[in-house]
C-alpha cells in the first residue's frame, strides 16, 4: 500500500490559523488528486505550532491509462471523391499525434482513438504539492528574507516522502527531504524513513503531532494532576483547543495564588486565568480554588521557573482586579447611569444613555405584549449598560453584564434584576444558552432589536466578513430566545416601533423595515436549515404568512409540513394542491361562490367539505386530517369537472371554489415550494 507524507515545518504558527490550515490542506489535496485522476483511500492531517502535515493513505502509484475517442471532421470534408483523406483529415490526425491509418469512419464522421498513458504519481506530486502549499489562505501572511512568496510564518523545512523515497521539490528555497525536527528542547533533527513511522519518530523527539491525541493527553494529564490535590478541572472546549494548538509536548503544572483574591467575583478570576492567561481553573466541591493548571510546552523535569513565572503574572492581573473592584464599588451601579451620556453608541444615533432609554421603551412594549409585570424589567433595562463605564469592564470588556450583575447585588438591587443584567447579552455566541430569566429575555431582545435597527439605519454593510456590532449574532439570539422560551412576540411590530422611535434619524421608514425584515427571514432560514429542516419545507412555511409576527407558529407549521410530506400518500396530496395552484397562478380577481351555479355533485361535495373546515378554530394536526380527507374530492372534481367552462360565470365560480380550497392549504404553507 503506497503512502505519501508531506510535512511543512515553520516558525510558530498563529493558533487560530492551524485548524483552518488543516481543513484547507486536506481539501486541496483531495481536490488536486481527484483532478489529476489519482486514486487514494484517505487523507490524514496532523499539526502542531511548528508543522502542518498530511499522510495520503493507499495512494495510486500511477494514473490509469486512458483511451479517448475523439471526433474529427464530417466525412464529406474528411474524404475526397476518390475516398482519400483530405487535408482536413490529415490535419486532424497530425494535431492529435496519430497515424492517418488509425482514423476510422462512423456516423458520417471521422474518429480516432488515442491511448493516453498515465503519469507516475510521484511526478505529478512534485508539480502539485508546491501549488497546494502556496494556496493556503489566512490572516497576517508574511514575506521573509528576499522571497516573493507569502506564508503564515517562515518555512524552515519540508518533508516529502512517497513510501521511503524522497520526492524532491523546492519551495521558499527549501529542498524537500526526509529530515524533520523535534521539539525545540529535544532532538533538533529527526529522520523519517517512511510515512508509517512519522508519528512514532516525532513522539520520540517529544512531539505529539496527532491533534486529537494531544488534546486527549492534555485532558488526561491535567485531570490526573488535579486529582493529586483533591481538585477537579472544568474543561472549556475553546480554551482546550487553543492550548492544544500552542503546544507540541504538553505538560501540566499546578500553580497557586493567594486566597485573598477569591473575594473578587469568580467570573473575573476565571476570565483572567482562562481567557487572558490560558490557565485551567481548579475547583473543589463546586467552589473555585486558589489554584490553577498551566499547560507548558516543555521538555524537562524542573518546573520551578515555569510555576513562579505564571504565579507572578496572575498575581499582578488579580491585584489590578482587586483595585478596580474597590474603586468601582465606592458608588452604586445606578450612579454610573449618568456617565453613559458621555459614551457614544453609534455616530448619529446618540449615546449609550440614549440607547438605554430606547431599550426601556421597547422592553415596555414586549412586557405588555406577553403580559408580564414591567417593574423589574424596567429596572433591568435602566441598569443593563451601567457597568460599561466601570473600570473593571473597561479592563475586561468580555465581562460586561457579568460585572453589572455582581455590582447590582452589591448595590442592593433585586436578584431578578441582577440576573437580567447578566443575561441580557445572552446568547453570547452561536452555541451558548439563551437567557433564563424573563428580565434577561425581554431586555435582551429589546437591546438586540435596537442594535439591528440602528446598524441598518446607518447603512452599514453586512457581509460574510463584516458583521457590524454583531447584527447576525443578535438576530439569531432573538430567534433562539423566542423559540426556546416560547415567547409570543410580534417581531414585525417590534421593528416598526424601534424604527418609529428613531424616525427623526431615518430617511425612509418603510424601506428600512423591508430591509431588516428580509434580513431576519434569511437568518431564520439559516437557523432552521442548521436544525436539519429541508430548505423547500422552510420555504413552504415562510412563504404563506408574515412569519415574523409569530415565530412559534412557523415552527408548528414546519412540523406539520414535515409530517404531511413524509406520508406514503403524499404524491396524491401534492398533485391535488399543485394542480389548484397552477390553475390559479394567473388569476387575481376572486368573488363570492354562488352555489346556484353548481351543476355537478363533484362541485357540491367539494364545496360542502371545504366550507366546513374552520382553520382558525382547530389545531394544525386537525387541519392536516381535514385536508387529507378532501384530497379524493379534489381528484374527483378534476376528473369530472372542466374548470374553464365556456360560460364565464360558471368558470369564475369554479375558480372561486378552487381559491377557497387553496386558502385552507395556505393556512399551513405554500405547497408549490415543495420539491417532489
Amino acid at each position: 500500500m503506497n503512502k505519501y507524507l508531506l510535512e511543512i515545518g515553520t516558525e510558530e504558527l498563529a493558533y487560530r490559523f492551524i485548524p483552518s490550515a488543516m481543513e484547507q490542506l486536506k481539501a486541496e489535496f483531495s481536490k488536486y488528486l481527484e483532478e489529476n485522476k489519482i486514486k487514494f483511500n484517505e487523507i490524514k492531517v496532523y499539526a502542531t505550532p511548528r508543522r502542518l502535515a498530511i499522510i495520503v493513505e493507499d495512494i495510486q502509484e500511477k494514473q490509469d491509462d486512458v483511451t479517448k475517442t475523439i471526433k474529427g471532421p464530417i466525412a464529406t470534408i474528411a474524404y475526397d471523391e476518390n475516398g482519400a483523406l483530405t487535408k482536413a483529415a490529415l490535419g486532424f490526425a497530425n494535431k492529435n499525434n496519430i497515424s492517418p491509418d488509425k482514423l476510422y469512419k462512423e456516423d458520417n464522421y471521422v474518429w480516432a482513438k488515442i491511448e493516453q498513458k498515465g503519469l507516475d504519481t510521484k511526478e505529478v506530486l512534485k508539480t502539485i504539492v508546491p501549488e497546494i502549499i502556496l494556496k493556503l489562505k489566512g490572516t497576517h501572511f508574511m514575506r521573509w528574507a528576499d522571497l516573493d512568496i507569502k506564508f503564515q510564518r517562515p518555512i524552515r523545512w519540508v518533508v516529502s516522502l512517497f513510501n521511503n523515497e524522497i520526492l524532491d521539490f523546492e519551495i521558499a528555497k527549501i529542498k524537500a527531504s526526509n529530515k524533520s525536527r523535534g521539539h525545540r528542547f529535544s532532538k533538533e533533527e529527526v529522520i523519517i524513513n517512511n510515512p508509517d513511522e512519522y508519528l512514532e519518530q516525532l513522539y520520540k523527539a517529544n512531539v505529539i503531532a496527532d491533534v486529537e491525541k494531544r488534546k486527549k493527553t492534555i485532558i488526561e494529564l491535567a485531570s490526573t494532576e488535579a486529582k493529586k490535590i483533591g481538585a477537579e478541572i472544568k474543561i472549556d472546549n475553546s480554551l482546550l483547543e487553543e492550548v492544544t494548538f500552542i503546544t507540541e509536548w504538553p505538560i501540566p503544572v499546578i500553580c497557586t495564588f493567594e486566597e485573598k483574591y477569591l473575594e473578587i467575583p469568580e467570573k473575573v478570576i476565571v476570565t483572567v486565568m482562562a481567557v487572558h492567561q490560558r490557565y485551567f481553573p481548579l475547583y473543589k466541591d463546586g467552589k473555585l480554588l486558589n489554584k490553577f493548571i498551566t499547560i507548558s510546552n516543555y521538555v524537562g523535569d524542573t518546573f520551578d521557573n515555569i510555576k513562579a513565572g505564571n504565579e507572578r503574572v496572575v498575581r499582578a492581573r488579580l491585584e489590578d482586579a482587586v483595585f478596580f473592584v474597590k474603586e468601582d464599588t465606592q458608588k452604586t451601579l445606578y450612579d454610573y447611569i449618568e456617565q453613559l451620556k458621555g459614551v457614544t453608541f453609534q455616530k448619529g444615533f446618540g449615546s449609550v444613555y440614549d440607547k438605554t432609554q430606547r431599550i426601556i421603551k421597547l422592553s415596555k412594549y414586549i412586557a405588555d405584549s406577553i403580559n408580564v409585570p414591567f417593574e423589574k424589567i424596567e429596572r433591568t433595562a435602566m441598569l443593563c449598560k451601567a457597568d460599561l463605564v466601570t473600570r473593571l469592564v473597561f479592563e475586561f470588556t468580555e465581562l460586561q453584564g457579568f460585572i453589572g450583575a455582581d455590582y447590582a447585588l452589591r448595590s442592593g438591587e433585586l436578584p431578578e434584576v441582577a440576573k437580567g443584567i447578566e443575561e441580557h447579552y445572552f446568547p453570547i455566541n452561536a452555541t451558548s444558552e439563551v437567557a433564563n430569566s424573563i428580565e434577561g429575555q425581554v431586555v435582551g431582545i429589546a437591546d438586540k432589536i435596537d442594535t439591528i435597527v440602528t446598524v441598518f439605519a446607518d447603512k452599514k454593510k453586512i457581509s460574510g466578513s463584516q458583521d457590524p456590532l454583531g447584527v447576525r449574532r443578535a438576530t439569531l439570539g432573538i430567534i433562539k430566545t423566542i423559540l426556546q422560551k416560547d415567547l409570543h412576540i410580534n417581531i414585525s411590530e417590534l421593528l416598526k416601533l424601534s424604527i418609529n422611535i428613531l424616525k427623526d434619524k431615518i430617511e425612509d421608514e418603510q424601506s428600512l423595515y423591508n430591509s431588516i425584515k428580509d434580513f431576519f427571514i434569511q437568518r431564520l432560514i439559516v437557523f432552521l436549515s442548521d436544525n436539519n429542516i429541508r430548505h423547500d419545507i422552510i420555504e413552504a412555511a415562510i412563504s404563506s404568512k408574515d412569519v415574523l409576527s409569530n415565530l412559534n407558529n412557523l415552527i408548528l407549521r414546519n412540523n406539520i409540513i414535515i409530517d404531511i410530506t413524509s406520508k406514503n400518500n403524499y404524491s396524491e396530496f401534492h398533485e391535488a394542491i399543485n394542480r389548484i395552484i397552477r390553475i390559479l397562478k394567473e388569476e387575481k380577481n376572486f368573488t363570492e361562490i354562488d352555489t346556484n351555479l353548481f351543476n355537478s355533485d363533484e362541485e357540491k361535495n367539494l364545496y360542502n367539505s371545504v366550507k366546513n373546515i374552520k382553520e382558525n378554530e382547530i389545531s394544525y394536526e386537525q387541519l392536516e386530517n381535514e385536508l387529507v380527507k378532501i384530497i379524493p374530492l379534489i381528484s374527483k372534481f378534476f376528473e369530472k369537472v372542466l374548470v374553464m367552462d365556456k360560460d364565464e360565470k360558471i368558470k369564475q365560480n369554479r375558480i372561486n371554489l378552487l381559491n377557497l380550497t387553496k386558502q385552507k392549504f395556505d393556512y399551513i404553507g405554500d405547497f408549490s415550494k415543495i420539491v417532489f
